[in-house]
């Protein structure tokens, strides 16, 4: 551990001489190998602690410590002004905009952990006993001290207030940062203004940027622009130009939009085109509505949606939709509006070539070094396999119960009679794919029982029976801390694969009438890989289409040569 010593006699005179003051130079102290350079035309106010090869030239410093090599350099005022625990404990109105589903932040918070304290309201005690271990966690911060970690650069700012940093982090040009955690590896850039906030490992921060009681995962990036207020980011997210208000951002929700309004609502690999808008307001009770669009769900140009609704997992959302539709039933499909109404297209994503490259590029993007949000990217699951299921089931049932119908209504939705049909087919072509690939990986060996329900919890799937005895534990206290309640899941991750071949093997069982023997189980496979060969297949015509010839307008801008603007546009595609 670093010793601290007051300056001597001869050293406060040479600081002095070098341009730097101080209220009191008894509250100041320096490690050992201080040396006077380390302090120019600078002031000190209150307790200030500098270490080994810190330096502070032209800045104002009041009530901090300043890590090992670390640089404070033009700063207006770096100071903590009363006791403080540094954004944790702020409570952030996420989903509901009038508070329904407040939930206090700390540092270590989880994307699993916040799932649970936002959306599981109907458990109170469990509710409350996760907002205890927060604010314990919060109140473990709580100093009169600010800090700045090792080998940090601040440079070039006005206000930070109340500021915990860690270590490596980069602040250079921000106009305002207030009651607020930095957590290790952090960039802030130019114009930020944030107050009463949380920014977690490796989180970017830049461009303008205005946040207000917000939490920014490991990660995630802030920029060009973009506010939030009252909102978590998780994971990856990558958001800028446009606005967010009590959201809600699972892993990998991104937004790149000036015109994009994310509001009151659950998303999560979520994409969002030009426009994408969400009323939760409708003049009678307040904004007190919440939309929930589930993993992998798509936002089309201009496409709007009137809370509250939900849709599936990778659903794709085209046009304007008022009549709060719940599509949770149809996973992957696409929700258009035709003739001032919403249909539904069932199962319709499936073949798309996006699905496929968003399954590839997720794992791909992924940079995090701490993990502390679990993040399942396995395309073939139980959670998505069960929605498939349930889905056949739906769709079958509407049919039997009027044959000869033109369409059907399900969730306030159209679904036309040739559409429900395509839909049984890829939804059928979808359990048999996900059932062999989960077959082909795991074992029985563990003896992990995944049969039954299956969550997506914020980006982990995860049984349901598993969240139920982890809440109960947390209701009696057997689990008693967030790390404790982290721990619990990421037990169950570590088996993951083996409780998904549980559940294909249950789901199997259940299909055949019987329990599978060997024989069977790789039957089940091989059909699952042709199923998924048929799929891919598909889904790569759906690709060359986005290449065919008809797709090279504009292409050669100068030329009338087929073969030029075939050539340009295969170079700037990449296309072999």
């Amino acid at each position: 551990m670093t010793r601290f010593r007051n300056l001597t006699p001869a050293e406060i005179a040479e600081v002095e001489r070098l341009g730097s003051t101080a209220e009191e130079w008894s509250l100041v102290t320096v490690s050992d190998d201080f040396r006077p350079s380390q302090l120019l035309r600078s002031h000190l106010g209150g307790r200030v602690e500098i270490a080994s090869g810190a330096r502070l030239i032209e800045a104002h410093v009041r009530n901090y410590r300043i890590g090992e090599c670390s640089l404070v350099e033009q700063v207006t005022a770096l100071e903590c002004r009363r006791e403080s625990t540094f954004g944790n404990g702020t409570g952030v109105a996420a989903v509901n905009e009038c508070g329904g589903r407040t939930i206090p932040l700390c540092d270590s918070l989880s994307a699993q952990a916040a799932y649970v304290a936002v959306f599981y309201r109907h458990r109170p005690r469990c509710v409350a006993a996760l907002e205890r271990m927060i604010r314990a966690e919060a109140e473990a911060r709580r100093s009169t001290m600010g800090t700045v970690g090792r080998d940090c650069r601040i440079a070039g700012c006005r206000f930070l207030r109340e500021m915990r940093i860690g270590d490596r982090v980069r602040i250079e040009g921000a106009s305002l940062l207030e009651e607020g955690t930095l957590c290790d590896g952090v960039t802030v850039g130019v114009d930020v203004k944030a107050s009463h906030f949380i920014a977690a490992e490796d989180a970017r921060i830049d461009g303008g940027a205005v946040l207000e009681r917000c939490f920014v995962g490991e990660c995630c990036t802030l920029a060009n622009g973009f506010t939030a207020v009252d909102s978590l980011f998780f994971a990856g997210s990558h958001c800028e130009n446009g606005e967010a208000v009590s959201l809600f951002a699972g892993p990998c929700t991104v937004s790149h939009h000036k015109s994009t309004l994310l509001i009151a609502g659950y998303f999560s690999f979520f994409n969002a085109g030009s426009g994408s808008n969400q009323s939760n307001h409708l003049f009678k009770s307040g904004p007190v509505h919440q939309a929930i669009h589930l993993r992998g769900c798509k936002f089309g140009s201009d496409a709007y949606v009137m809370a509250p609704a939900a849709e599936a997992p990778f659903t794709v959302v085209l046009g304007r939709h008022g009549s709060h539709h719940d599509t949770r039933d149809f996973p992957f499909s696409y929700l258009v509006e035709r003739d001032g109404r919403s249909t539904l297209m069932p199962g319709a994503n499936l073949t798309s070539y996006g699905s496929v490259r968003d399954a590839e590029k997720w794992p791909a993007r992924d940079r995090r070094h701490v993990r502390r949000d679990v993040v399942d990217y396995a395309e073939h699951n139980p959670y998505l396999c069960a929605g498939f299921v349930r889905a056949l089931n739906v769709l079958h049932a509407l049919s039997d119960a009027d044959p000869g119908a033109e369409s059907y209504v399900s969730g306030r939705v159209h679904i036309g009679a040739a559409l429900l049909r395509r839909g049984i087919g890829l939804y059928n072509k979808a359990v048999v794919a996900s059932m062999g690939q989960m077959l082909a990986r795991g074992s029985s060996v563990s003896g992990c029982d995944g049969s039954g329900d299956w969550l997506d919890l914020a980006g982990q799937y995860v049984t349901r029976r598993t969240v139920e005895e982890l809440l109960t534990g947390v209701e009696t206290g057997e689990v008693a801390t967030l790390a404790e309640f982290d721990a619990r899941l990421r037990a169950f991750e570590a088996l993951y694969d083996d409780y998904a071949h549980s559940y294909a093997e249950s789901l199997l069982a259940a299909l055949l009438g019987h329990v599978p023997t060997q024989g069977e189980v790789d039957d089940a496979i091989a059909a699952g890989e042709e199923a998924l060969r048929a799929m891919r297949r598909t889904a790569e015509a759906d690709r060359d289409r986005d290449r065919a010839p008809a797709m090279s307008v504009g292409y050669g801008i100068d030329s009338r040569d087929e073969a030029e603007i075939r050539a340009d546009f295969a170079a700037v595609r990449g296309l072999a």
